[in-house]
C-alpha cells in the first residue's frame, strides 16, 4: 500500500530537487485497486522518457534535445522547454516488476498496483 505522504512527497521533491528544470504537470490517483500517475510530456519522444523505481522512489525523467538550428533563430519570444524535466514520487516498497507503463499523445500513464498494508504489531516487555 502507498503511504499517504505519497502525494505530499512529491510537492517537496519538487521544491528541493534542483535537477527540475520545468514542472511536470501529473494527476494522480487512485481506481480499481491501482494509483495511477498521468504525466504530461508533451513534444517528447518515447525513447526520451524514463521511469526508475528505487528504495521506495519513482522517477520520471523527460529530456528533449534542442534541435541543431536553433543558434541560426532569432528569436523574438522563446516559450517553449529543451532539457531535462523530472518528477519524484515515494510510492513505498513494491515490486517494480508490477507497475505498467505507457505512453500515448503526450501523455505517460504509469499503474502501480496497491499493496496490502502489512501491520506489524509487537507486544514490547518492559523489563
Amino acid at each position: 500500500m502507498l503511504p499517504r505522504k505519497f502525494y505530499l512527497d512529491s510537492i517537496f521533491d519538487d521544491l528541493l530537487n534542483e535537477e527540475t528544470s520545468v514542472d511536470m504537470k501529473c494527476d494522480v490517483y487512485e481506481k480499481d485497486g491501482n494509483y495511477h500517475i498521468e504525466a504530461d510530456v508533451p513534444g517528447i519522444d518515447k525513447k526520451d522518457i524514463s521511469i526508475e523505481c528505487d528504495d521506495g522512489y519513482l522517477t520520471i525523467t523527460a529530456t528533449k534535445e534542442a534541435k541543431n538550428d536553433e543558434e541560426n533563430k532569432n528569436y523574438s519570444k522563446k516559450e517553449r522547454f529543451y532539457g531535462k524535466s523530472q518528477r519524484r514520487f515515494y510510492v513505498g516498497n513494491v515490486d517494480s516488476e508490477t507497475i505498467k507503463a505507457n505512453f500515448d499523445n503526450g501523455v505517460l500513464n504509469i499503474t502501480i498496483p496497491k499493496q496490502e498494508e502489512k501491520k506489524n504489531t509487537k507486544l514490547i516487555s518492559i523489563d
